[in-house]
């Protein structure tokens, strides 16, 4: 594998972890594209033609919008991921809009591309059901807790969740951002962040929130981060570092014996 390869992969911990076969599958037709906050990567309804890999610190998000203007998150994607059709063959309909919340580097590459080299490696395939799995997980526990936790604990959940994805204790989020993405009303939120901000949990800035103790915010935080953060290192083999931050996926060892049986079944073949 090319070093402009190597690099290529770099910013993307899904990507990262494949072997070099598996890159070499995906390589020739990822491109990189710059995304700013906003970009909207596909919408409700729309084709989804596309599998976009966020890199570095570039967070995206898919929503669901309702038709009074109101909408809500049901997921956060960034490094550690894909947005798209991760799981369908592509071109399907899609059931939200994926909307780019922090701006930055993203790979893109044909859905049909990749349904092709799933198609033709165990091992990928492996990596990416596990990853849809997780994503599924996050989806759903974020359902649950809407449905059945205060808006503090929403909030604080998100928080976490996006600064597992970019790693730094500084989030640039705006008023406006988190009231979107938790579906309420900003008066309300505000009151939310002086209480958090109170509690000496966040400090609130011009368009940007800090999280204060990354401790002391997991333990007031209800358990839906901590059981979606478990389901990734389990099933998908994420490392995680003492502040949260995603740091690598490391393929469970059932997807390095796929490899292994693949392999021998195609020299099995060439010896016929």
């Amino acid at each position: 594998m090319s070093s402009a390869f190597d690099s290529l992969f770099e910013g993307n911990l899904l990507l990262k972890a494949l072997h070099d076969d598996d890159r070499a599958l995906l390589g020739p037709h990822l491109e990189r594209h710059h995304y700013a906050k906003g970009d909207t990567l596909f919408s409700a309804g729309s084709a989804v033609s596309a599998i976009s890999f966020p890199c570095e610190q570039t967070v995206a998000t898919l929503v669901i919008a309702m038709q009074d203007g109101r909408s809500a998150e049901t997921a956060t994607i960034g490094r550690e991921g894909a947005v798209g059709g991760v799981v369908s063959n592509g071109c399907l309909p899609a059931s939200t809009h994926a909307v780019v919340q922090i701006g930055g580097p993203v790979l893109r590459m044909e859905a049909t591309r990749l349904q092709e080299a799933k198609r033709r490696s165990a091992t990928l395939r492996n990596l990416f059901t596990r990853y849809s799995d997780c994503l599924l997980a996050q989806v759903l526990q974020s359902v649950a807790c809407n449905a059945l936790h205060p808006i503090e604990a929403r909030c604080l959940r998100w928080l976490l969740t996006l600064q597992d994805r970019i790693g730094a204790d500084t989030l640039p989020i705006t008023h406006e951002l988190l009231a979107a993405m938790l579906g309420v009303q900003r008066t309300y939120l505000t009151r939310i962040r002086r209480t958090l901000q109170q509690q000496g949990l966040i400090e609130v800035g011009r368009g940007r929130i800090t999280i204060l103790n990354r401790t002391s915010l997991e333990n007031a935080a209800c358990e839906c981060h901590g059981n979606v953060k478990r389901h990734f290192e389990t099933v998908l083999g994420a490392v995680y570092g003492p502040k949260g931050h995603l740091l690598k996926v490391r393929p469970p060892e059932d997807a390095r014996e796929a490899r292994s049986l693949a392999l021998a079944s195609m020299t099995e073949k060439a010896d016929r």
